[in-house]
């Protein structure tokens, strides 16, 4: 989708000379070649185990086609026609959508005339049929439940809840300046069926990172990286049911595309125009002594996407709510960057190796607006929206609502916390709803794990996808370019030179390419 954006957002002087000190970039986007040959072969040796199956595909190309048209691979149209009633949108995806579930048992019950109702199930290795399935223009993610109890030779510890396992493939992944990348150990029981395959426990995660046709896959559990503990998984207890999860991975379904080219960083557009009151420290001045270890910030000046600001309107202040208590007379700005302030979360683009995973950002005073009465105006009901259009990730009574981009350009998430859960719930934010950009989809609170559990703020996160899974980045600047957005002005960073008027007052206005729209760790913070 193409978005002409306000044309104070870019001027011609500021987009021809090179970057200054304040200046944001875009993220660098690696792109992957898909081998569909070698996925034909897997998937032909799959449905050979049932000949009355294998007999209904069709392996020869009928037409003269480039190879990434579908209609050069008949094979894995039928099998897209086949899995799209229990995985809908399967065929959006761009790479081969391995999931736990035996498509040619499945289809040959089908044909012995099984009814239409027949339960998926027990065709999935005692995994519950998809909580979430997602396929889009960068790839696909997925999420299944195994019961407590449920499988021969599992963990008999009855766990307070189903454990979520998540699988991601994806043909972008994130160019990260990323110290821990590439680490692991090789599991011997899945080394044939995975040569390359990498386990790691990483942010939270317990991580199974393998390539396959080329592509990048990461299948994950949320655990604890200790001892048992009475309502925790250990990390160690996921190990077998991320294993069990790893041996039933089947070709379910997936598309060829069009060849994507790798996406370079550049300046990120910004208006020029400036703001008359918006400043903020730069990017990893975090208050000092507030990180782990008392280590310092991490600079980025990564934009990594062009949001919508995720409060519904200014003025707002993205600080911190635990440490540098602000004034009683002080308006909240600068902003201040604080993700890497103490906490106890793994966050691997800190120094310290620990942070706060995102940014604190408090609503500002509540003004009536459009002829509203003062009265009419409830300081605590500050509209949270969606960010982009996207998917919601988020089960029942979770305190965390995540919103997904997967499109040509992008495969990111957003995660929003602190409001309450049994409004979330009655609002339906919940798996698989998808939302627009701007979209009402709760108020800024104070919840954490209980009513009250915090001060009044909204804690925001992002995520981008990586060969190690989905990975923490730091979102004060991606903040900062949509609060200026917001405001249609450009901030002032602290130590800077504002911008000249006189630049201004030459710029010609330029248009802004927004990425194509979509096709088709919980914790206090």
């Amino acid at each position: 989708m193409l978005r002409r954006w306000l044309a104070a957002f870019c001027v011609l002087p500021a987009c021809a000379i090179g970057a200054s000190a304040d200046e944001f970039r875009t993220p660098s986007i690696s792109a992957i070649r898909v081998e569909w040959r070698a996925v034909l072969d897997q998937l032909r040796s799959e449905i050979n185990t049932q000949p009355a199956v294998a007999s209904a595909f069709t392996f020869a190309s009928q037409r003269r086609a480039p190879r990434w048209d579908p209609r050069s691979m008949p094979a894995l149209v039928q099998l897209n026609a086949i899995t799209s009633p229990v995985f809908p949108g399967i065929g959006r995806s761009p790479v081969p959508v391995l999931l736990p579930f035996d498509t040619a048992s499945y289809l040959d019950a089908r044909q012995n005339g099984a009814p239409d109702t027949l339960s998926v199930s027990r065709y999935q290795a005692d995994f519950r049929p998809a909580d979430l399935f997602h396929a889009g223009a960068a790839g696909y993610d997925a999420m299944f439940s195994f019961e407590p109890g449920a499988g021969d030779g599992m963990p008999q510890r009855t766990y307070a809840k189903p454990i979520e396992v998540q699988i991601t493939g994806s043909i972008l992944t994130y160019d990260l300046a990323d110290p821990l990348a590439g680490k692991g150990e090789p599991v011997k029981a899945l080394a044939a069926q995975f040569p390359d395959l990498r386990r790691f426990i990483r942010e939270g995660y317990v991580r199974y990172a393998f390539t396959r046709f080329g592509v990048p896959y990461v299948v994950s559990i949320q655990c604890l990286d200790s001892t048992p503990r009475p309502r925790r998984l250990a990390c160690r207890e996921a190990y077998p049911v991320a294993e069990r999860f790893l041996k039933a991975l089947r070709i379910a379904g997936g598309q060829p595309s069009r060849p994507r080219r790798d996406i370079s960083s550049e300046i990120a557009e910004r208006p020029m125009v400036p703001s008359p009151d918006f400043t903020y420290r730069p990017s990893g001045d975090i208050v000092a002594n507030s990180g782990s270890r008392k280590r310092g910030g991490r600079a980025d000046l990564t934009a990594y996407s062009q949001i919508r600001f995720p409060l519904e309107k200014a003025p707002a202040f993205a600080r911190s709510q635990s440490f540098g208590k602000r004034k009683p007379d002080e308006r909240g700005y600068p902003w201040q960057d604080n993700f890497c302030e103490a906490r106890s979360f793994e966050v691997g683009q800190c120094a310290a190796g620990f942070g706060h995973q995102g940014q604190d950002i408090r609503p500002g005073a509540c003004m009536a607006q459009n002829g509203e009465s003062q009265g009419s105006c409830d300081p605590k009901q500050q509209a949270v929206v969606a960010v982009r259009d996207g998917i919601l990730i988020r089960s029942l009574k979770q305190q965390a609502a995540t919103l997904q981009v997967n499109t040509r350009n992008e495969h990111i998430r957003f995660r929003y916390m602190h409001m309450n859960p049994s409004s979330l719930d009655a609002d339906g934010i919940l798996n698989g709803r998808q939302v627009t950009e701007g979209e009402k989809v709760g108020v800024a609170s104070n919840y954490l794990d209980f009513p009250n559990g915090t001060s009044l703020h909204l804690h925001f996160d992002v995520q981008v996808f990586t060969r190690d899974g989905w990975i923490w980045v730091n979102p004060y600047t991606t903040l900062i370019s949509a609060y200026e957005r917001l405001l249609r002005g450009r901030g002032r960073e602290l130590g800077t030179d504002p911008v000249a008027p006189a630049a201004v007052a030459h710029a010609q206005p330029l248009d802004v390419i927004r990425p194509d729209p979509q096709e088709g760790g919980e914790s206090g913070n």
